[in-house]
């Protein structure tokens, strides 16, 4: 798959979560005037959250496809990462504070009017939201973006939400059809802690991912494993590899080690074993950058001691085009 058409898909993902949330804000908007329930109203203080991330995305991901330049070495991949912390940071503020406010409407408990509109509006937001986490997550999958696999996964969070605020309405409306008016007044702020308590967790393991790749964690073990089955390839061409180093930058990954050739070999022969073990990483890695430096064998090795030829002593052809 072409840069292109990877940009192309992720911007679809950025423009469906945008279109999605501004949907989803509208219509809880509206409930949350209509019915007066603070668990409606701390789901719509999360739309508001995702709205803003949805902007804050589209400049992100048009942000991290710009080269490397002067002022950003290594491209501006780290941006999708920021993206993360951003998000998971606010949910966690939004988390707490709508629990503070659920705690006190325990001790004083308002009025939920209308609840059939608050059912209605919830059951729209639960189909809207699982749409859009499965939509937005096969393309984050896909194109191997970080930021769009959070906004997939936040999307499918909302739905959850949105389904235990929906379940919170059903089970008021049988309680005051039941009698029991003063009990079914304790559902929206008891709905409001489950709201919150699903909103922190996940956003606690978000925001931890996203601070771990900020101090440029390794790559995921899987893409380590493809190295090495690489590297496992070419055996018989290289005496030895050393310092092996990866990092991640929002989907970019970066791969720098060292390869230590026959100090015998012509500089065209280590070149063409470089490139040809370059290639084969970046073929196994999507959106990677590999460095590879080249160090001659110290010749201190069992054949050398004993004067045989070395074994490695190969050519490797001339670099792929």
């Amino acid at each position: 798959m072409d840069k292109e058409t990877a940009r192309k898909g992720m911007m679809l993902a950025v423009k469906v979560s945008l279109f999605s949330n501004v949907a989803l804000f509208s219509i809880k908007a509206v409930s949350f005037f209509i019915v007066n329930s603070l668990a409606v109203a701390a789901d719509l203080g999360i739309s508001g959250v995702a709205l803003g991330i949805s902007l804050f995305l589209y400049y992100a991901i048009r942000m991290s496809d710009k080269p490397a330049d002067a002022y950003h070495n290594y491209g501006y991949g780290k941006i999708e990462n920021v993206t993360e912390a951003v998000e998971g940071v606010i949910l966690i503020g939004l988390a707490l504070a709508m629990s503070v406010q659920a705690a006190m409407h325990l001790v004083h408990p308002g009025q939920v009017k209308k609840p059939l509109v608050g059912l209605i509006a919830s059951t729209c937001c639960v189909m809207i939201n699982f749409w859009g986490s499965r939509f937005i997550y096969r393309l984050g999958v896909k194109h191997d973006s970080p930021a769009l696999r959070a906004e997939g996964l936040h999307f499918r969070l909302e739905g959850f939400i949105s389904l235990s605020i929906m379940s919170s309405f059903v089970l008021f409306m049988i309680l005051s059809r039941a009698g029991l008016p003063g009990v079914a007044r304790y559902i929206d702020p008891v709905a409001t802690l489950i709201v919150s308590a699903l909103i922190t967790v996940p956003s606690v393991r978000l925001l931890k991912e996203a601070f771990v790749k900020l101090l440029d964690a390794s790559i995921e073990e899987s893409g380590q494993m493809d190295i090495m089955k690489v590297l496992a390839a070419h055996f018989d061409k290289y005496c030895a590899f050393e310092n092996i180093r990866t990092r991640t930058a929002g989907r970019k990954r970066f791969v720098d080690f060292d390869l230590v050739v026959p100090r015998e070999a012509s500089v065209g022969e280590a070149y063409g074993l470089a490139a040809a073990v370059r290639e084969d990483i970046a073929s196994s890695l999507s959106e990677s950058e590999v460095v590879i430096h080249l160090v001659p064998c110290a010749g201190d090795c069992a054949f050398m001691a004993e004067e045989q030829a070395c074994p490695y002593l190969v050519p490797a052809g001339p670099p792929k085009p």
